[in-house]
């Protein structure tokens, strides 16, 4: 019963196949650059030479930045997939369908949705693949060869991918409301004490210490368990005080706003600051880490060029800027999938909000200003943020590359700048959607 009520639920009409092909869209991008990357590991994984163990290393350092833009896809669309059809979940509450049931029926949608997708994202890789066989690594070509998964991995793939949407599915339903009188999110607006960026700042001073003294430390271990702490210490600390900084941003900005785009992003963040945060932490880490792994490899490159480095450093050094590109440039294609997602999902669920708007007088263009600000204003936070975060507790790093190469500084710059443009563009592709709300066309039926 519940499978043929999902697919009585989920059967796009032309007017909902935009939102409902979002998603599937989504995840087939996502699919086919999590092919790309594990065909770049696994091209990684063939070599055998002293040098191998550093791209392996490098190589489960991307595959660890997918996680959170993945986890955070997944459990957007699970929210689209329940305010796309809100009225119909609501009348089979009505009917007598049990929370759990139709939450299952969301649940299978959602993964329905993120099967097809995959699938669609199989076959996208393979126009893709070309492509990153030809990216040079090691003074040479990836090659075709290297870069294809085979077929089992594949599946796998594609199984990973929907059990990643189940479960974030499961997750994010937890805080849906699915009652007979409507669906709904529950929205908290949880405070942080005072006392933790204090702490968070005090871990950073320490941690730029401890960093600052690495030269001194005798033994390799010691080194590395520095530098674990360190990156993994600072990303956490950024997740714990992010919602606190929004919050205190979003503040100032209802208090210098001039224009009503701008008071209601302001009062957007300020509704939930944590929800702000979370649809761009995914940017946290991308930014920490092209500015720890960047400097790193500009003042290595800058060593490389000197009279007596070996051949091997200097082709080292310019393989981490290609990947550290490479990496910084999908996870922001995929943070730009879920913020679309995100926001496509925020627009159905005040859609009345927005229609009430317009017949108040607010041209869609207003609201569509606002809500790109409640995106834009947290991104462009957290993505500055994080940086200067890491360029203090890499000074000794980001001090010797502002010194030996500065123009590797621009480019780090400019990388993340062509990453915040993604996620502006993909809030572009939301906007018909406003623009339908507003004028009151249904979007669901």
């Amino acid at each position: 019963m519940i499978p043929r009520l999902t697919w009585m639920l989920a059967r796009p009409t032309r007017e909902s196949l935009g939102v409902t092909a979002l998603p599937v869209v989504a995840f087939g991008i996502v699919t086919a650059l999590l092919i790309a990357v594990l065909g770049g590991a696994q091209a990684f994984w063939s070599w055998t030479d002293d040098l191998a163990i550093t791209y392996q290393a490098l190589a489960i350092v991307a595959l660890a930045l997918l996680i959170v833009p993945l986890t955070t896809l997944g459990g957007s669309a699970a929210r689209l997939s329940a305010r796309r059809r809100d009225d119909r979940l609501a009348t089979l509450r009505l009917l007598g369908a049990t929370p759990a049931s139709v939450g299952a029926i969301a649940v299978l949608e959602s993964a329905a949705l993120a099967l097809v997708g995959a699938v669609l994202g199989v076959v996208a890789s393979f126009g893709l693949l070309p492509l990153l066989a030809l990216i040079p690594f090691r003074g040479e070509p990836l090659g075709l060869g290297s870069v294809v998964l085979p077929p089992l991995a594949l599946v796998g793939v594609v199984l990973g991918v929907t059990l990643v949407a189940v479960v974030s599915a499961v997750l994010g339903l937890r805080r849906v409301t699915i009652s007979p009188l409507g669906v709904r999110t529950r929205q908290d607006a949880p405070r942080a004490h005072w006392i933790l960026p204090v702490l968070a700042v005090l871990f950073i001073l320490v941690t730029a210490l401890a960093m600052s003294a690495l030269s001194g430390l005798g033994s390799i271990v010691a080194i590395l368990v520095v530098l674990a702490i360190g990156f993994g210490g600072s990303i956490a600390v950024l997740n714990l005080i992010g919602p606190w900084v929004l919050r205190l941003v979003a503040r100032g900005r209802v208090r210098r706003a001039r224009t009503p785009e701008k008071l209601l992003a302001a009062r957007g963040i300020l509704e939930s600051p944590k929800a702000a945060w979370r649809q761009v932490s995914g940017t946290a880490m991308v930014s920490f880490m092209a500015v720890f792994a960047g400097s790193g490899a500009a003042v290595l490159d800058a060593l490389s060029g000197a009279e007596g480095a070996d051949s091997e450093t200097r082709m080292l050094t310019a393989d981490i800027a290609t990947g550290l590109t490479i990496t910084v440039v999908i996870s922001f294609l995929m943070v730009a999938c879920s913020v679309g997602v995100n926001q496509a999902a925020g627009i159905l669920d005040r859609a009345d909000l927005y229609a009430s708007l317009h017949r108040l007088g607010m041209p869609p263009a207003v609201a569509d200003a606002a809500r790109r600000g409640t995106v834009m204003v947290p991104l462009l936070v957290t993505s500055l943020g994080s940086a200067v975060v890491a360029a203090i507790v890499v000074f000794p790093l980001t001090g010797a590359a502002l010194l030996l190469a500065p123009l590797s500084l621009v480019v780090i710059g400019a990388v993340l700048a062509a990453g915040i443009l993604l996620v502006r563009l993909g809030l572009v592709a939301t906007a018909p959607l406003l623009r339908r709300a507003s004028l009151s066309v249904p979007v669901s039926v």
